[in-house]
């Protein structure tokens, strides 16, 4: 009996010490390489992808989302605290600014509300993380996107993104739509460096803002 309570011990030892091994960051930077999956009609389309990157930079309660590719530069600016966001395009000579209160930001995100995941036993290696298959289900029933999670990354902040909403880990590959596009997100890059308060600022000049309502009107005549 005295036997089995030490074995009992040592395994509740070696449980204590796993679990605190695993680090919670507040701060780091995911790079993405983004690859088209698309068929020859939209070979042209696909071109304008080919090469680009997104970044996603996680400090303390702000998230930033980076895509850059030939046609230019989009981001996202979230405070997981008050709920807003702000959306930065740069296109060319085309430069807006968007601002978006909670509501706002939860209207354009809709579509993710209920989104479920399924998981699956199928595990890859991706930058020596070992990750789990999830099949997530949108709240239509019928659209579906693949993503590979981890549980060995970690952030204090786990706004990944409203399409991650229920995950039980870390994205570091998925699959999502740019237009009429399939693309996959896959991480090349992890980086723990402290990351700069100024990325978080709004540009003060040279943008043209509009507001959610004029956007979400200019979509609807399109």
């Amino acid at each position: 009996m005295k036997h089995l309570r030490n074995i009992v011990t040592l395994i509740a030892l070696m449980t204590g010490v796993a679990a605190t091994a695993q680090k919670v960051y507040n701060e780091g930077t995911v790079t993405y390489n983004v690859v088209v999956s698309t068929g020859s009609n939209q070979a042209k389309a696909a071109d304008l992808l080919d090469g680009a990157t997104q970044k996603v930079f996680i400090k303390g309660q702000m998230t930033r989302s980076e895509l850059k590719s030939i046609l230019g530069t989009g981001i996202t600016l979230r405070d997981t605290k008050s709920g807003t966001g702000v959306t930065i395009n740069e296109y060319g000579d085309d430069k807006v600014l968007i601002r978006m209160n909670k509501a706002e930001y939860d209207d354009a995100n809709k579509k993710y509300v209920g989104i479920k995941f399924e998981l699956k036993d199928e595990t890859k290696t991706i930058l020596g993380y070992n990750c789990k298959l999830a099949i997530a289900t949108l709240n239509d029933g019928k659209s579906t996107f693949r993503v590979y999670y981890t549980t060995d990354l970690v952030f204090q902040n786990k706004d990944y993104g409203p399409q991650f909403n229920g995950l039980p880990g870390f994205p570091l590959e998925y699959e999502a739509e740019i237009g009429t596009m399939r693309v996959t997100y896959k991480a090349d890059k992890i980086s723990f460096d402290p990351i700069t308060a100024a990325l978080f600022d709004l540009p003060k000049a040279g943008y043209r803002e509009m507001t959610y309502e004029e956007v979400k009107k200019l979509r609807t005549k399109n």
